[in-house]
């Protein structure tokens, strides 16, 4: 009898498959959705400053106080049809630096209205363009986090874009409203540097802690005369529950993915957009300034995103067909 040849091919018993499933990641990075997430908060809550002009008769304190009361309803709501029995336990994960984190970006609400109505929009806007740098400061200072250079030339096309904006406008202003401007921008980069720092917990019930704030010294400054129309009434639940609902919970989402001062680089959008919306709807027509320096501003943004989500997409490997 003849040995079998040991050399012979081993016979293999499954046919070829001529297309191989689909093994590549997804073509979005996380990082890349997560920049998606945050452009749309900045977009959303753009439409504040176009809601402000629709006020009737409101001043800041009564616009804060019901847009606060409206925030909490909405984010109460959520957490409530999420966790049901267990939201009060959910809610105290977020610890002190939560408190602390609400704290501050409650402060910075309250700091805003007060610079806007003691110096110019202008001044107030040009001050907070600095947000991203000063939470990249705080983040490296903090967290060690170091900005990778693509996005600190898209930070410093974003600022440029800003002061083009508001070059016209900007001037000494007083004293008080240029300081609350700057509280405001310092306050928003704490609150965006603690987030970034527990993104591992849920840090959506800081938003109640914001809200609760607000409201408690709106109510104390205008206890007195709180008394609104319907129609503003109905524009601060706009704002406060449906607006800055929204925008404060995808920016929550988007800081588990992205550095501090990248999350921050986006809010240059709401500078950018809030004019627009206004010549828009209203017929605010805005000078050539403006509308060069927001175009300056949404450019450097999307083609920041535009080179991220290209990184997020891995290249084919040799010798291997597309599956698609």
């Amino acid at each position: 009898m003849n040995e079998p040849d040991s050399a012979a091919p081993a016979i293999n018993p499954d046919p070829p498959t001529t297309l191989a499933p689909p093994t590549t990641p997804a073509p979005v990075s996380r990082r890349g959705f997560a920049m998606g997430l945050v452009a749309v908060s900045s977009v959303v809550i753009s439409f504040g400053g176009l809601v402000i002009r629709a006020m009737e008769d409101a001043d800041a304190l009564q616009i804060n106080f019901y847009r606060s009361l409206a925030l909490v309803t909405a984010i109460m709501t959520i957490l409530i049809f999420q966790h049901r029995g267990n939201t009060i336990a959910h809610v105290r994960k977020i610890g002190r630096a939560g408190l602390l984190g609400g704290f501050l970006l409650g402060a910075a609400g309250i700091c805003f209205l007060q610079s806007l109505t003691h110096t110019t929009v202008a001044n107030t806007l040009f001050t907070l363009s600095a947000i991203p740098f000063i939470t990249a400061a705080l983040a490296w200072l903090v967290l060690g986090e170091r900005l990778r250079r693509a996005t600190l030339v898209t930070m410093v096309g974003a600022a440029a874009g800003i002061f083009v904006m508001m070059a016209e406008g900007v001037g000494a202003g007083s004293a008080y409203g240029n300081a609350m401007a700057l509280v405001t921008a310092c306050g928003f980069s704490g609150f965006a540097v603690i987030v970034r720092r527990y993104r591992g917990i849920d840090m959506l019930p800081t938003l109640l802690v914001s809200g609760a704030f607000i409201a408690a010294v709106s109510l104390i400054a205008r206890w007195d005369d709180l008394g609104i129309s319907l129609h503003d009434l109905l524009l601060c639940i706009l704002w406060g529950g449906v607006l800055s609902g929204i925008a404060n919970w995808l920016f929550i989402v988007a800081s588990r993915h992205l550095v501090a001062a990248e999350v921050t680089l986006f809010m240059l959008l709401e500078f950018a957009l809030g004019p627009l919306w206004v010549w828009l709807f209203i017929g605010e027509t805005p000078t050539g300034w403006t509308l060069a320096g927001g175009v300056t501003v949404i450019a450097a943004v999307a083609i920041r995103a535009a080179f991220e989500l290209k990184r997020g997409q891995p290249p084919l490997k040799r010798g291997r067909p597309s599956p698609v």
